[in-house]
């Protein structure tokens, strides 16, 4: 057995810390392995169904999770200034026009989301609870569809945002029926609706890795995803919607806001000019400015946090890779799939510190909220 365990995890750990993490962390787990004739395996190697090939493949799920470790709790506290954002916002107290906080309070919830479903019940579920009821095969299906739904709402609210402002800055005439709580409301909900729609295939993709007293456990792409025309078609369509679409599309206003301000901010600025050749101050061209700052400030984070999976998906399709599931931290596929996981998730939780940058009053309105329970715990002392 230490020949095949050697084989299989290619000298990345040691034959006795392989052992020790089945004994000490899956004998608690799944107390029916310590009979392995009680094992029904549905064998996604393609190789053997020995009974060492199937501890080998059990042990090799257990040590796939690890590499999550190194990441996944920069993210563990991601969802407090999310929830702070979504506070202050609702407060309508940061002097932005009711359109503008609707999408920015949804692209916090959804960024919240997506902290709870990819991060705390995906990532740090699958390294400190091993084994609990949120591994069974469709629990897992439906938990990764949805954490796939949870994104695409994320990225495609960023685009709406960007859009209603392309709208507000270059189209005058359409942002009077546009640039509404009620447009905005119905054009955030449509996208979201289409998102989890759109991921319901997501669910089918997968088959269990194992069946152990008639449960399904663990989720394992099945081989179809990577030969069938269908479902080729099916990964391509969604990486063009997210995230090779909206990088065209947020490209694509943001040049066109962009040149409207500077074009505007030109003839404004002659028309403000006293004789004496002094400039006098316009809030007009000032809120479009700070509208401009926050604008270029969310979607070029977007794009530069979404970059690296794009790659990813290009390098597996075009060479004809499959999606990385081993545990050699060494591979350069290994290294591109979870830098671009990771960055994907830190642009969930990136822009608070966006807004606090570039918002005087959302600034304000933090330090409010520090503030505020400090000076109750003041008041309880004296």
């Amino acid at each position: 057995m230490g020949e095949v365990l050697n084989e299989y995890f290619s000298s990345v750990i040691t034959v006795e810390k392989v052992m020790e993490a089945r004994d000490l962390k899956w004998s608690r787990s799944f107390p029916q392995l310590q009979d392995l004739n009680q094992l029904t395996v549905v064998d996604i190697t393609h190789h053997t169904t020995t009974s060492e090939n199937v501890t080998c493949e059990l042990v090799g799920v257990i040590i796939r999770m690890e590499p999550d470790s190194y990441w996944c709790d920069e993210h563990d506290d991601a969802s407090i200034p999310n929830l702070a954002v979504i506070v202050i916002l609702c407060r309508r107290r940061c002097g932005l026009s009711s359109c503008i906080t609707y999408y920015l309070t949804s692209m916090a919830v959804t960024d919240l989301l997506v902290m709870i479903t990819t991060v705390i019940l995906n990532r740090i579920v699958g390294i400190y609870f091993p084994g609990s009821f949120m591994f069974i095969t469709p629990v897992c299906s439906l938990r990764i569809a949805l954490n796939y739904a949870i994104i695409d709402c994320s990225v495609w609210v960023t685009v709406a945002f960007t859009f209603d402002r392309f709208m507000a800055i270059c189209c005058q005439k359409l942002k009077i029926k546009y640039c509404t709580e009620k447009t905005a409301a119905r054009v955030i909900g449509t996208v979201c609706t289409l998102s989890c729609l759109i991921n319901t295939f997501r669910y089918f993709q997968f088959e269990p890795v194992y069946i152990i007293n008639n449960v399904s456990w663990f989720c394992s792409i099945k081989l179809i995803f990577y030969t069938s025309p269908a479902w080729a078609a099916y990964d391509w369509i969604h990486q063009i919607l997210t995230p090779c679409l909206p990088f065209i599309l947020i490209l694509l206003f943001n040049a066109l806001t962009v040149r409207d301000i500077l074009v505007a901010s030109k003839a404004r600025k002659r028309l403000t000019v006293n004789n004496n050749g002094e400039n006098r101050s316009d809030p007009e061209m000032e809120k479009r400015r700070n509208s401009m700052v926050l604008l270029l400030c969310i979607s070029g984070s977007f794009i530069l946090l979404y970059l690296l999976l794009l790659i990813n998906f290009l390098y597996v399709r075009i060479a004809k890779f499959n999606y990385f599931s081993g545990s050699n931290f060494d591979q350069s596929n290994f290294i591109l799939d979870q830098s671009g996981y990771m960055l994907q998730l830190l642009s969930s939780s990136i822009n608070p510190f966006i807004y606090a940058g570039t918002q005087r009053k959302f600034r304000e309105e933090l330090k409010n909220g520090v503030k505020y329970p400090l000076s109750l715990i003041a008041k309880l002392f004296k």
